[in-house]
């Protein structure tokens, strides 16, 4: 091997690296319990958040054979600016739905809430067999707490419409996202009145659900 293809080969590692590494970010994070709403809600969701031209993250959307499943999560939810939780009567016997929800929450990330065919006050972790330890216990209740008493939608699949819902879902999130675009423009530049690319784009797609 000489010398142009040893730094070629060098250069082509350091690309790899670069892309195995980055942290992934998204506008949205959807939280779900996949054998409730992932045919429905969240997939429906999805699909209108990315014809925005946002980036929202859905597991099997955005995840691909090989990926750390608690590694690829944990990075989008981390480097994600809200959370969007989706409620049903199986999420609470999910660990890694409660995983997600208590680790959005110890983010202090904001988390919209949609109850489907579920009522908040019935947010409670199933534990059957014993094996979730009492610390992982703590934090989820932690977190169910917290979104117990969070204005979010409500929804009932034998009477509702799943296009009114997520339309809700949409507006809702679109103001979330340009509020966090404004606090983060105000730590950055408190005194002046320049506004991101991504906040403006915002502001269009917001413009029109206001007429």
């Amino acid at each position: 091997m000489n010398l142009r293809q040893a730094l070629t080969h060098r250069r082509r590692n350091q690309i790899f690296h670069h892309i195995s590494t980055r942290q992934q970010t998204y506008d949205v994070f959807i939280n779900h319990r996949g054998t409730d709403t992932k045919r429905s809600v969240a997939s429906l969701l999805y699909d209108h958040l990315y014809q925005l031209k946002l980036r929202p993250f859905l597991d099997n959307k955005n995840m691909k054979p090989g990926d750390k499943l608690f590694e690829k999560i944990d990075a989008a939810i981390t480097g994600c600016k809200i959370g969007v939780a989706v409620f049903s009567p199986r999420y609470c016997e999910s660990y890694f739905c409660l995983h997600e929800l208590a680790l959005m929450t110890e983010l202090k990330k904001k988390v919209i809430p949609i109850f489907c065919d579920i009522k908040p006050s019935e947010l409670n972790v199933v534990q059957a067999d014993g094996r979730i330890p009492s610390e992982e216990v703590q934090r989820f209740n932690l977190a169910l707490e917290e979104a117990k008493y969070t204005v979010g939608l409500a929804f009932d699949s034998e009477k509702g419409n799943w296009s009114d819902v997520v339309k809700n879902a949409v507006d809702i999130v679109i103001e979330s996202l340009i509020e966090v675009e404004e606090d983060e423009e105000r730590m950055l530049q408190p005194a002046s009145n320049h506004f991101s690319y991504t906040h403006r784009a915002l502001m269009q797609l917001q413009a029109p659900r206001k007429l």
